[in-house]
């Protein structure tokens, strides 16, 4: 249930739109700004109690599908779409089906700035960008003819057992970091069929996943036992573009022993 300033700041938000909407062809002389209570309840689908008591602030909790088509009545733009789901404490259902495929030119830009090992994950954690650096250091995931999953290189590739000291502890972490993202795409039904091949070719993947540990992604100390370099160490850092917080760029800064 809402708390009464999640309620008060949602309906703030309603009646705003609602007001600021312009009115049916047939309602364009009269005094009142905007749409009616009882117009906007009729383009969303709503009673018009309904809509009035969201927009009082009453102990109420529109699902996912009402909060949609208030969305699409009030031609919310995306950022206020996400405004308006976040205050009402909901997954939007369309989310899905409205991510592009691309990486946001940024992120790209920003990967091939850095002269420091980086690479950019999308909402799978598929590497969609990563400069030389990040190639040399990941070996068996980022360089040559790889397939480009962070998780799946972490628990299927014998390289990556290779290259990370603490393998078993390091894998739960990023399992767990994983599953702090799964909370805003568990819809998706990309990210269902990748769990479920992950949990079908690794059994130590679906045991870990069957834990439910959650953690946020943070920077810290990252050691690396290199083929070619022997063992060096970076510090990482993981940023989220603004334009798709789904996405993000992770940058490895070298320590004294991290040169090469």
């Amino acid at each position: 249930m809402l708390d009464a300033d999640q309620r008060r700041l949602l309906g703030e938000f309603v009646r705003a739109h609602r007001e600021q909407m312009p009115p049916t062809a047939a309602a364009q002389r009269r005094r009142t700004a905007g749409l009616r209570r009882e117009e906007l309840a009729a383009r969303a689908g709503i009673s018009v109690t309904w809509c009035t008591w969201i927009e009082q602030g009453r102990a109420v909790q529109a699902s996912p599908e009402a909060l949609g088509r208030i969305a699409d009545a009030l031609s919310l733009s995306r950022a206020e779409r996400d405004y308006l789901f976040e205050l009402a404490g909901r997954v939007d259902p369309d989310e899905p089906g409205r991510v592009s495929e691309e990486a946001p030119s940024a992120l790209i830009a920003a990967v091939k700035s850095i002269k420091h090992p980086a690479y950019g994950l999308d909402r799978l954690w598929n590497a969609c960008a990563w400069n030389q650096t990040a190639a040399r250091l990941f070996h068996g995931w980022l360089d040559g003819d790889c397939q480009r999953n962070l998780l799946r290189y972490v628990f299927l590739e014998p390289a990556a057992r290779a290259l990370i000291p603490s393998w078993e502890d390091r894998a739960r972490r990023l399992l767990a970091e994983f599953r702090a993202d799964f909370a805003r795409t568990f819809r998706d039904p990309r990210v269902s069929a990748f769990l479920e091949s992950l949990r079908s070719e690794s059994r130590f993947f679906s045991a870990a996943w069957d834990e439910q540990a959650v953690q946020a992604r943070e920077g810290g100390p990252r050691l690396f036992n290199h083929p070619r370099d022997g063992v060096v160490s970076f510090t990482q850092h993981s940023f989220a573009p603004a334009e798709r917080p789904d996405y993000k760029l992770v940058i490895l800064t070298p320590t004294d022993r991290g040169r090469f």
